[in-house]
């Protein structure tokens, strides 16, 4: 009985003298926290993180492949500006409204308020693009 009373009251004691009010403050910005916080965390995020992007494995060319490359980049572009202009002299001049076709390639040519507009369609694929000539 004697230890009874003296466990109850030493516990008593001790919760009512270290007894305090517990309050939350977030860590987190995003949830109400300091903002200070955002550089620790996400340091700390990415310091945890194991996965790393995978890297893109680049060839090294030597110079003579590089010039090997730009030769043959400057004779297709050299090509392709000849057969333009033998199709462009062989429609006309795009001063011209219609459409003309090249291929794949739908262009629609008409003047407008904005100046002369020249629609393409790639009809393989879908995609278009829109080209504006201003008024001068």
């Amino acid at each position: 009985m004697k230890f009874k009373l003296f466990s109850t009251l030493f516990l008593g004691v001790f919760t009512f003298a270290f007894a305090q009010q517990f309050s939350y403050k977030p860590t987190n910005p995003a949830f109400g926290g300091d903002t200070f916080n955002y550089n620790w965390l996400l340091s700390s995020a990415n310091a945890q993180n194991g996965f790393t992007a995978p890297r893109a494995q680049t060839e090294t060319q030597t110079e003579l492949e590089q010039f090997g490359n730009q030769l043959n980049q400057q004779v297709l572009n050299q090509i392709s500006r000849a057969l333009l202009a033998q199709q462009v002299d062989a429609v006309g001049d795009f001063d011209q409204e219609g459409t003309f076709t090249f291929g794949t390639l739908n262009v629609e040519v008409f003047e407008s308020d904005e100046g002369l507009v020249i629609n393409i369609l790639d009809t393989l694929n879908g995609e278009q693009t829109q080209v504006i000539v201003p008024n001068p």
